[in-house]
């Protein structure tokens, strides 16, 4: 077959976001989006040709086009070998499972994570790196510089590659190997986790699970490890199995978007434990009967007993979070005598930590826990670590959580998300907040005394990088805070994320509900930025 180079001119708006390029599927579909980005991929990487890289996706409407266009990409660019998997599906943490696995020098990962899907829906892009987790910033702003300066794109005319059948196949002097893109993820949980205890735990018959796949890649993944390998009842898993669009739905862990798996946790028959996961697998939810674990609680949680799962109990060399998760984990790092990281939001700044050896475990406030076992956050992890800790304990969730609360007081916590605004005045009332911050030391508002507030700023202690403008912190007395950020995460106009949290150690006080407990915080943003106002909105559209 003949290399093909196709003219083509710069694409504006190209600059990958926290977690890769997203867009509107129809965007992606414009002649040349796709492969410009691509090629602009295959550009920044040195060492490319000759190499191995692994590619798949969460199943959502494109991905399989989006698929063949790039093995043949591939192909024309001189990677030898492609592992892909069956149906085009890989969840994004079995694709840093599969990238570590078998040494590849990369990979390529097709997802919106947890946005909505289908023909009007959201597609995405991201490259991962040989660690398995995604390009660090100096890479991922390589790949933007060459799509302002690309030319051309090089492809071949091939026919589309058979992704149902496992096995190898060629294109061109590409060789495609179809992957199952379940198996070396779930032999990885069974090297983690006590697989024996959790059978007997979930056949027991006196212990219920309900897992939410949402219509999403977790599905395949859940129904191969909790119904067949630890043989929970079939139906454990609801919504299993991935479509185009997610049933209509919303991919998002969330009791806002799992209202269903809410309501099957809160009837009078409710499951002992339910969870979730989102589009590409790697966000969870956690649930116990009428009660719903925040992220930042899990994250604690799973720290704090982390001597329940085998491959944690040579203790943790420490943890991390991202700067507007709340400081729950802080406080079991201090109790554990272990570092304790800040870092920017966005997985890849874990990276440098887990690589060196400096973190265990690691999460962020958006429903991602993970460990060094990959280089992404992880949500059928997060759920099996769970249930090593309900079946080492005898607790249920949130008997669990509670004692937590007692022990190391609770993090009252609360985020408010502002979705589609108008990108100007989003970031016109970011950048006021910004200006007065110098002043804002020693002033009130809401009725509460601000002791500092700065614009969150990252040196790297691996490699010394810096990351600056990474959200806007308001600190107060006590450990209560609001932190202000754009999310990169959105296809439409701009997201507002605020982030309320208050440290609560009266343990008369901890069923005060969150909002009312955080409102002289939100009485605190209001005053500060005139949300209200500027935006438009009386209300946030989504609170978790």
């Amino acid at each position: 077959m003949t290399i093909r180079t196709v003219a083509t001119r710069p694409i504006a708006g190209q600059r990958p976001g926290t977690s890769g390029l997203r867009k509107k599927v129809r965007v992606f579909q414009a002649p040349g989006y796709l492969e410009n980005f691509v090629q602009s991929i295959f550009n920044s990487l040195e060492g490319l040709a000759g190499s191995t890289l692994v590619l798949g996706g969460d199943g959502r409407y494109f991905n399989e086009t989006a698929i063949q266009i790039i093995l043949r990409m591939a192909a024309a660019n001189g990677v030898a070998r492609v592992l892909v998997g069956r149906g085009g599906i890989l969840s994004t943490p079995a694709a840093s499972c599969v990238i570590r696995k078998h040494r590849a020098f990369g990979g390529i990962i097709l997802s919106a994570s947890h946005n909505p899907g289908g023909a009007d829906g959201d597609f995405g892009i991201k490259y991962n790196a040989g660690n398995g987790g995604p390009a660090p910033e100096k890479l991922t702003e390589a790949m933007y510089a060459e799509t302002q300066r690309l030319t051309a794109y090089r492809t071949i005319d091939a026919p589309a590659v058979d992704l149902t059948r496992l096995g190898d196949g060629t294109l061109d002097a590409l060789r495609v190997s179809v992957i199952d893109p379940v198996a070396d993820y779930a032999e990885l949980m069974a090297q983690l986790f006590d697989f024996e205890q959790l059978r007997t735990l979930l056949r027991a018959g006196k212990f219920r699970l309900c897992f939410d796949a949402m219509h999403a890649v977790t599905g395949p993944y859940a129904r191969e490890i909790l119904e067949n390998r630890l043989g929970a009842p079939p139906g454990t898993v609801i919504n299993g199995v991935p479509l185009l669009d997610f049933g209509g739905g919303h991919p998002d862990p969330n009791p806002v978007y799992a209202a269903e798996l809410v309501a099957r946790m809160n009837g009078a028959d409710a499951p002992d434990f339910g969870a979730a996961s989102d589009g590409d697998g790697d966000r969870n939810m956690v649930l116990g009967r009428n009660f719903i674990v925040s992220p930042s609680d899990s994250l604690a949680v799973l720290a704090a007993n982390y001597d329940a799962v085998p491959a944690y109990q040579r203790g943790l060399a420490g943890v991390a979070r991202s700067m507007p998760t709340s400081c729950a984990v802080d406080r079991v790092a201090q109790a554990l005598g272990i570092a304790a990281f800040e870092t920017p939001t966005g997985w890849k700044f874990f990276g440098n930590l887990l690589d060196a050896g400096r973190v265990t475990l690691c999460g962020e406030e958006s429903a991602g826990t993970g460990s060094d076992h990959v280089r992404e956050k992880d949500g059928l992890w997060a759920v099996l670590y769970w249930l090593n800790i309900l079946a080492v304990r005898g607790q249920s969730a949130e008997e669990i959580v509670r004692a937590h609360w007692r022990r190391f007081g609770r993090n009252v916590y609360s985020r408010h998300d502002y979705e589609a605004l108008e990108t100007t005045a989003a970031e016109q009332l970011i950048g006021a907040l910004r200006a007065r911050l110098p002043q804002l030391a020693g002033t009130r508002a809401g009725g509460l005394a601000i002791e500092s507030a700065d614009d969150f700023s990252y040196t790297d202690p691996v490699d010394a990088s810096v990351s600056r403008n990474q959200g806007v912190r308001i600190l107060l007395a006590g450990g209560s805070r609001a932190v202000l950020r754009l999310s990169g995460t959105g296809t439409e106009g701009a997201t507002l994320r605020v982030y309320f949290e208050r440290y609560e150690p009266d343990p008369t006080k901890f069923d005060v509900p969150a909002q009312q407990a955080l409102a002289p915080l939100i009485a605190l943003v209001e005053e500060l930025t005139q949300l209200k106002h500027r935006t438009g909105r009386k209300a946030p559209d989504v609170i978790t």
